[in-house]
C-alpha cells in the first residue's frame, strides 16, 4: 500500500505551463554562468532563488536566459528538464513556453544572438531526444515578451509563419510590460495574425494581486485564446467566470508559484480551489521550477493536499491537462488510455 502523497507523486501527469529556461538544473545554471562569465543576481547560493514578488523573480528569470548561448546549451537544458520531471513527478507530456526574443536581445544573448530558427531547432532537438529516451511527448508555444513592443510581437508571429516547425503550435505572452502590467490586448494584432494562420493561442493573465478579471475576458474575447495561463482573477467576477465556463476554456494553474508571485497561501480558500469547484477545467504545472524550488511531484503532492483535494480530483486534473493540451486528438486518446491504465494500478495500492 502507498500513502496519498506517494499516490499523487506517482500519478501520470501533463504539464502545460512550463517555461523552458526554468527547467534548467541549478547546477547547470551555475556551470554555464561561469563558462560565459555571466554574473548571477545573487552571489549567495542559498539566497539565489529567494524572491520577494513577481517583479523581483522576473529580474532573475531574464538574466538566466543569458547563460544559454549555444544550441548545445538549449538542447542540454531541454533534455535534462524532461529527465528530471519524469523522475520527480511521472511526467508523460509537456508544453513549453520559449521566448525567442530574449535570445536575440543584446542584453540577454551575450556576444552571439541566436535567431528564431536556431533557438527552436535546438529546443526541439533536445526535446525529441528526451521523447525517444523517456516517451514524453511535447509541443512548443512561442511566447511574446511583453517588455517588447506590439510591433515586435507581430514580427515574431511572422517569423513563426515564415519558418514553421510542426512542434511549434501556438503563441502566448509572458513577462510583464515595461510598466509592470499584463495589458494583454496590447498584442491583439499579433494574436489576430496568429489566429489567421491556424496557430493556437494562450496568454498569462489574471495572475497578480493587481490584475483584474477583465484581463481574462479580454484574453478570451479579444485575443481568441484557446486556454488561459494562471487566470486566477476569473473567480472575482461571476460574469467572466460564466463566460469561461460556457466557452470551455481551460486554465493552466501553478499552485506553488502563487505563494511567491501573488503572496497567497495554499489552502482550501485559494482561488485555484474555487476555480475547480466552479467547474472550470484546470491543470497543474510548475511554471518556473528551478526558480520556485518546486517540481511537478511537489505541485501535486503538496499543492493539491493543501487545496484539500482528493484522489478523484487529482485524476480529473490530470485528465483535464490532456483535454487542454495543444497536441493532436490521436495523441490525446493515447495519453488518456495510458493515464487510465496507470490510475487503475495506483488505485489498488492507495491506502484506504
Amino acid at each position: 500500500m502507498i500513502s496519498f502523497e506517494d499516490y499523487l507523486q506517482l500519478l501520470p501527469k501533463t504539464e502545460l505551463h512550463c517555461h523552458l529556461v526554468s527547467t534548467m538544473r541549478p547546477a547547470t545554471l551555475h556551470e554555464l554562468a561561469q563558462r560565459y562569465g555571466v554574473e548571477l543576481w545573487s552571489d549567495d547560493v542559498d539566497e539565489l532563488f529567494d524572491f520577494a514578488d513577481l517583479v523581483d523573480f522576473l529580474r532573475g528569470w531574464r538574466v538566466a536566459h543569458e547563460v544559454l548561448r549555444e544550441s548545445a546549451d538549449l538542447e542540454r537544458v531541454a533534455w535534462e528538464g524532461v529527465a528530471d520531471a519524469v523522475a520527480q513527478g511521472n511526467l508523460r507530456y509537456r508544453e513549453y513556453y520559449v521566448n525567442p526574443q530574449y535570445f536575440a536581445h543584446p542584453e540577454y544573448a551575450g556576444a552571439r544572438p541566436m535567431s528564431y530558427v536556431e533557438v527552436m531547432a535546438a529546443v526541439i532537438a533536445g526535446l525529441s531526444r528526451a521523447e525517444r529516451d523517456f516517451g514524453v511527448g511535447f509541443r512548443v508555444v512561442a511566447a511574446i515578451n511583453r517588455r517588447e513592443s506590439a510591433e515586435a510581437a507581430v514580427a515574431l508571429v511572422r517569423e513563426m509563419i515564415a519558418h514553421p516547425f510542426a512542434e511549434v503550435v501556438g503563441i502566448g505572452q509572458d513577462d510583464l510590460t515595461p510598466e509592470n502590467t499584463e495589458d494583454p490586448t496590447r498584442f491583439a494584432d499579433a494574436y489576430a495574425l496568429a489566429g489567421a494562420h491556424g496557430l493556437l493561442r494562450t496568454a498569462h493573465v489574471g495572475e497578480t494581486p493587481a490584475a483584474r478579471p477583465s484581463a481574462v475576458r479580454d484574453a478570451i474575447e479579444v485575443l481568441g485564446c484557446d486556454r488561459i495561463d494562471h487566470g486566477y482573477r476569473v473567480v472575482d467576477d461571476p460574469a467572466v467566470l460564466a463566460l469561461a465556463r460556457d466557452r470551455g476554456i481551460g486554465f493552466a494553474t501553478t499552485p506553488v508559484s502563487t505563494t511567491i508571485c501573488s503572496g497567497w497561501t495554499l489552502d482550501e480558500g485559494h482561488r485555484i480551489r474555487a476555480m475547480i469547484d466552479a467547474g472550470l477545467p484546470v491543470s497543474v504545472s510548475t511554471d518556473d521550477a528551478m526558480f520556485f524550488r518546486t517540481d511537478l511531484g511537489r505541485e501535486y503532492r503538496e499543492g493539491l493536499v493543501a487545496l484539500g483535494l482528493d484522489a478523484a480530483a487529482a485524476k480529473r486534473i490530470a485528465l483535464d491537462g490532456i483535454d487542454m493540451a495543444f497536441c493532436s486528438d490521436a495523441e490525446k486518446e493515447r495519453l488518456r488510455a495510458e493515464f487510465r491504465a496507470q490510475f487503475l494500478a495506483l488505485d489498488t495500492l492507495l491506502e484506504p
